[in-house]
């Protein structure tokens, strides 16, 4: 050792370890008009995560015609609720996802003609004179764009063959088919080259972005039972390590009396999972229930410094009415509200300010009542608390077990509850470094445990008032 003479500091890393942000990324999965985004290679199967409608259209396109799920996604979380981010994946590959057009007569007016088709891929056109004797020459001829409405848009070239009084041409092209998409591409799994795809992909956004999946959504296939059942399955094990919720969709071609039995039977009971019943509309615009309820968790979420304690119900939706799949409007009371409530399904409200997501629980109840599995808020911060820990004290894994680390761990930890009960996150919360929970043999095999005892609030799902008669109060009248 060298020999000194003076004053010496030398730094020691912090006791207390501050805790690490968790947001409520939603991460969704669908279709998309690929053939109008903008970007050099259109994401198949490739986790998007984007900040603003721009990004979004950027990356996807966007199209009126919600045949493509996404778009629906996009329109609800960006346009109506002002929400980010969000993590987009599309499944729809146009190489094999297609549909193909021979020969369509289109007419043209003032040197152009419009293909009013959705998904029509640009690689694939043919243009032809209306006799089909001549192909004419992208570029030369004539060349392709998309209007507003994502519909292909043939301009002639004045150098080119196309003669300047053309009333038709012939077009062929492809087009993108999302009713080709399956249940079986939203699950996906993996490929013969070891990629993963659809649902598989839940692993990816952490690695990716650094952020914690909150909710996986696939509006317009969650609720067939074989993805629901995947979604719930992805949503219980991010990474092996985080817990996230699925938000399903219920059929919404079965009247409201019905859908209980069919949820039971169909096992969409799951404490991982919100079930939502039926669709809602904004105007002209049909939304899947699931849709808006992400807004609305999203916005109440961030209402509370991002800490997921409030229940989504009695929040206000983006839409004027509530309807069946065929388009009938249901407009349900109170009383027919709790009573899907009461078999685990969050609906849609108008009775008191508007309309509003009504409903506390889970899929998991009637069946399971523990609070940590039927209420929704109860779950998520179950769940948000778990996914704190996990990437807060990632960075203690592999340090030598001590009584500094067993202090530092619990120190930190009951400071940061303490936080949370101080604001009413929590009504209260310890974590406690237990002998009978560490036996000395796991101890010396690098296993250390922590007891965390936590209670988050229950929603007010009910408040009662009792109103009697009271007789004293006659005695008034002679004062």
């Amino acid at each position: 050792m060298a020999y000194k003479h003076g004053v010496y500091v030398n730094e020691i890393p912090t006791t207390i370890t501050p805790p690490t942000s968790v947001d409520t990324v939603p991460v969704v999965f669908g279709t998309a008009p690929i053939n109008l985004s903008k970007r050099s290679k259109a994401p198949v199967n490739e986790p998007v995560l984007c900040y603003t409608y721009a990004e979004a259209v950027e990356a996807f396109g966007y199209s009126n015609d919600w045949s493509f799920s996404l778009s629906e996604f996009i329109h609800s979380h960006f346009a109506l609720f002002a929400m980010s981010p969000v993590v987009l994946v599309n499944v729809l590959d146009p190489a094999t996802h297609k549909t193909s057009v021979s020969d369509e007569a289109v007419t043209m007016v003032n040197g152009l003609a419009t293909v009013k088709k959705q998904g029509i891929l640009k690689s694939s056109v043919v243009v032809k004179s209306n006799d089909g004797q001549t192909t004419y020459l992208l570029g030369t001829d004539y060349t392709l764009d998309y209007d507003d409405d994502g519909n292909l848009v043939i301009q002639r070239l004045a150098a080119g063959l196309i003669p300047s009084n053309a009333t038709t041409l012939s077009v062929s092209y492809d087009k993108l088919n999302p009713a080709a998409v399956t249940s079986s591409d939203i699950i996906g799994g993996i490929d013969g080259s070891g990629n993963p795809k659809g649902l598989e992909l839940i692993d990816q956004v952490f690695p990716r972005f650094r952020m914690v999946p909150g909710m996986i959504l696939a509006p317009g296939y969650s609720h067939e039972p074989a993805v629901g059942a995947v979604m719930v399955a992805k949503a219980g094990n991010v990474n092996g390590l985080f817990k996230a919720i699925a938000l399903t969709d219920l059929p919404a071609d079965q009247a409201y009396t019905d859908v209980a039995a069919w949820k039971e039977s169909n096992n969409y009971t799951s404490e991982r999972q919100i079930n939502t019943y039926p669709l809602v509309k904004l105007g002209d615009k049909t939304y899947h229930l699931s849709t808006q309820l992400a807004g609305v968790i999203c916005a109440t979420d961030a209402a509370y410094t991002g800490i997921p304690y409030v229940s989504p119900s009695n929040q206000s939706l983006r839409a004027d009415s509530s309807v069946l799949a065929d388009g009938t409007p249901l407009f349900l009371g109170p009383d027919q509200a709790a009573y899907l409530n009461g078999q685990g399904i969050v609906t849609a409200l108008n009775f008191v300010g508007g309309w509003k997501a009504w409903g506390n629980r889970t899929g998991a109840y009637p069946a399971n009542t523990d609070p940590k599995d039927a209420f929704i808020p109860v779950r998520r911060m179950m769940d948000w608390i778990t996914n704190t820990v996990v990437l807060s004290y990632w960075q203690r894994l592999d340090g030598p077990i001590t009584r500094r680390l067993t202090e530092a761990v619990t120190d930190s930890l009951n400071l940061w509850l303490n936080g949370l009960t101080a604001i009413g996150a929590l009504l209260g919360g310890r974590v406690e470094f237990r002998a009978d929970e560490n036996p000395q043999t796991d101890i010396m095999d690098g296993i250390v445990r922590f007891h965390i005892y936590v209670t988050p609030p229950s929603p007010a799902r009910e408040i009662d008032f009792i109103v009697e008669y009271d007789t004293s109060y006659l005695s008034t009248l002679a004062e």
